[in-house]
């Protein structure tokens, strides 16, 4: 009898590697399956329900299924960006312009206090 230690790895995504959208892949990776079993299984599936209500499932599943990342995740807030990216790509970046933003008002803050006239006036006391 076969044990499931570990049922899936990670989110369920659609491998960029698949063959038709990568959605048998993308499932077989998440089941921790050999994607050809998922392949054997969907094509029965095909074959026994009639072939044009498993391709609007397929392409349900494709269309709700979000891309693989190019690159594996390293934390919480990269995988809280990539959701937030294939979730809504105008909040993905207005995200990043807020944070610029905020790193821009940081930065002129730094260079009004380096530059005003009580950094200086301090500097040459401590010299």
């Amino acid at each position: 009898m076969r044990r499931w230690r570990h049922l899936h790895h990670g989110p369920l995504y659609r491998s960029r590697n698949g063959v038709i959208l990568g959605v048998c892949r993308g499932v077989a990776e998440y089941f921790n399956f050999r994607v050809f079993w998922v392949r054997v299984i969907l094509s029965t599936l095909f074959l026994v329900s009639g072939i044009w209500p498993m391709v609007f499932i397929y392409l349900i599943a494709s269309l709700l299924m979000k891309p693989e990342p190019m690159r594996p995740l390293e934390n919480d807030d990269e995988k809280e960006f990539y959701d937030s990216y294939t979730d809504s790509r105008a909040r993905a970046v207005g995200r990043l312009k807020r944070r610029f933003q905020n790193l821009d008002r940081r930065i002129r803050r730094m260079e009004d206090t380096v530059t005003a006239r009580e950094f200086d006036w301090e500097r040459k006391f401590q010299e």
